[in-house]
């Protein structure tokens, strides 16, 4: 089946962690045997052989850099400037496996129509497609640099990441978004650039619900209910997307997926990390929702993690196409599995730039 996954840190990895995703994991793993400069080292997941491996035809792929002031603990760039330079590398590296025939952009309705044209002719496609997201708007200096984002393809964006932003308030901070928040909402929607609320601290959150009516999905955010931390959604604010016909995808990053794990010292196997708590989360929202709709997949698989902190019956991307299996035991039926694993995302995007 093919899979749609609405958030990879493609070209951070390609970048940061000086990853050829040209490869197969396995010869990454090989070349990484030994380094110790991050915990993820010799534990990748996600490659474009890999994506191919498990017909992972579709992703939302990230520019990412933070700007972090001199009263912000969290890492990141010194100045705006520094992380949009940090942007257009990546942006680069895009750019290079696009004329390697490695990926394809897509960024408007009939480049999206095409991609799954040939990608169902073909039963499988070298060039995978991607819609270019920002996550976190720190390196948007002033509104002329989103719109030149835009023209480059730049089609979502999330306000903020971890911590406080230029724009809003991320994970683990409190805060709204002030007066260059809404500014970016307004540019956001005048550009029908899709917001996405992932990260969004509760207060930001709000705030941005009740000024801004443009088309909002979450790219990767699980269910509060399930595991009690606000980088997780709430029921109400699952409702608010529901309401707004917006999209979840459902990450892959363990320490979301049960409650009490201890980053650096818990371990997927002995907590008991599987496949199974994604369709938890799945069937929550599709529960809320009343239907299948609403949710997708958005696996954030190698965002700085990888098997230390993935599901222990997942190796590889590729073991994504195990879900569809699961979602049958648990009485999905089977246009509601599709409409999961690539329909609802793709519906969305139809609708957004019809």
């Amino acid at each position: 089946m093919l899979i749609f996954d609405a958030h990879l840190d493609l070209a951070m990895n390609a970048l940061e962690w000086n990853r050829d995703l040209r490869l197969p994991v396995s010869e990454i793993r090989e070349l990484e045997k030994g380094m110790t400069d991050k915990p993820d080292r010799e534990k990748n997941t996600v490659s474009l052989d890999a994506m191919r491996k498990g017909n992972v035809g579709l992703c939302v792929a990230t520019q990412i850099a933070r700007f972090s002031d001199r009263n912000n603990p969290l890492p990141g760039w010194n100045s705006q400037q520094q992380a949009w330079a940090q942007t257009q590398g990546q942006l680069a590296w895009y750019r290079a496996m696009e004329k390697e025939g490695e990926i394809v952009q897509i960024s408007d309705l009939p480049s999206l129509n095409a991609h799954l044209e040939l990608w169902q002719k073909t039963g499988g496609h070298k060039a995978i497609g991607y819609i270019l997201s920002l996550e976190g708007a720190d390196s948007i200096v002033d509104m002329d640099y989103l719109e030149q984002a835009h023209a480059s393809g730049l089609r979502a964006i999330g306000p903020a990441h971890y911590g406080p932003g230029v724009y809003a308030h991320g994970t683990d901070s409190v805060g709204g978004i002030g007066g260059k928040g809404k500014e970016l909402l307004k540019k956001i929607e005048e550009l029908n650039l899709i917001l996405d609320a992932t990260h969004l601290c509760d207060d930001s959150f709000w705030e941005t619900m009740q000024c801004y009516n443009g088309p909002v999905w979450a790219s990767h955010s699980n269910c509060r209910e399930l595991v009690e931390h606000n980088r997780q959604f709430s029921d109400d604010q699952i409702k608010e997307l529901i309401q707004r016909k917006a999209v979840i995808g459902i990450p892959l990053d363990a320490w979301m997926m049960v409650p009490n794990w201890v980053r650096g010292k818990s371990d997927p196997k002995s907590m008991g990390v599987t496949l199974e708590q994604m369709i938890d989360n799945i069937d929550h929202i599709c529960q809320l929702a009343g239907n299948a709709d609403h949710v997708g997949i958005g696996t954030d698989l190698d965002g700085a993690f990888g098997k230390e902190q993935s599901p222990a019956d997942l190796d590889t991307i590729a073991d994504l196409q195990q879900v569809p299996g699961l979602l049958s035991q648990r009485g999905y039926q089977a246009e509601d599995i599709e409409n999961i694993m690539n329909r609802n995302f793709i519906r969305f995007l139809q609708r957004v730039w019809r």
